[in-house]
């Protein structure tokens, strides 16, 4: 589990973090949206202990994050958006790395790199920024860690690689584990995450499964100029428009991460206010 209390974070006068306090269960993909500059990747680094909060405390199953124990950093891997990786074979990096981690699995990384069609042979230093991500997440999935944390882990490869991603990670995710998955390209996080957390002005303006999400709005297409009296967002489309509105009549719809978004920045008190209500609409 991941507890963060009273997280304040600056570089110079710049404030990211503000007093936020959240905590992150076991279980879930969680997917951690906002606009850049709004803590993103900050919140990913303080958790895996790469910087240190300027007041509050975040714990990591118990640990302190910023002492960088043995037992916590054997549990935990992050997965940077910006990296660098040796000059030598796969099956080297994978000797001389594996070994910090108890419960890596080898047969699954060499399963995951063939899924993603790169040469277990291959140099690492020959391959393009795209190729060395796919192993690097790899590497990280298959170190079976109980906190798995990805930076923009889709930028850098092509579709057909950001679907075998999906798959990878969805495989992943088990009830003992905690992913975390920042993204600025929120479509890429559609049918993998179950959580969303987004950050907005120094806070955390929403975190909440997408099942509690799909309770309180409704996501819809409407062709009916009516429906956009109780809209608290809509967007035109051919002949159209999509439309987020309270879910006032326990309609099932599926939660569109880019419409949801975008209702949360165009009014962010009021979406607040609504999602993060423990009543039901």
């Amino acid at each position: 589990m991941i507890a963060i209390q009273d997280l304040h974070f600056h570089y110079g006068k710049n404030h990211v973090f503000k007093g936020v306090s959240t905590t992150l269960e076991p279980g879930h993909v969680c997917g951690i949206l906002g606009k850049n500059g709004t803590g993103k990747s900050t919140l990913l680094y303080a958790i895996a202990g790469l910087l240190y909060p300027k007041g509050g405390n975040i714990q990591v199953n118990g640990f302190v994050p910023s002492r960088r124990e043995p037992g916590f950093l054997e549990d935990i891997f992050m997965v940077p958006e910006e990296f660098h990786l040796p000059n030598i074979s796969i099956s080297d990096f994978v000797k001389y790395h594996s070994p910090f981690y108890p419960n890596f699995d080898k047969s699954a990384f060499y399963d995951f790199v063939e899924s993603f069609d790169i040469p277990p042979d291959s140099l690492l230093q020959g391959m393009s920024y795209g190729q060395k991500k796919k192993v690097f997440i790899s590497f990280g999935v298959a170190s079976n860690v109980s906190v798995l944390l990805m930076d923009e882990p889709s930028n850098g490869l092509d579709i057909i690689s950001k679907g075998q991603l999906r798959k990878v990670i969805a495989g992943a995710a088990t009830d003992s584990r905690t992913i975390l998955i920042s993204s600025h390209q929120v479509q890429d996080l559609e049918n993998l995450i179950d959580e969303v957390l987004i950050l907005n002005d120094t806070e955390i303006l929403l975190k909440q499964s997408l099942d509690a999400v799909s309770r309180k709005l409704l996501f819809k297409i409407s062709f009916d100029p009516d429906d956009l009296k109780d809209a608290l967002f809509s967007e035109s489309i051919l002949r159209g428009n999509t439309i987020v509105a309270l879910n006032t009549d326990a309609t099932e719809s599926n939660v569109d991460l880019e419409l949801l978004y975008k209702a949360a920045m165009a009014n962010p008190k009021k979406m607040k206010s609504i999602l993060n209500s423990h009543q039901e609409i």
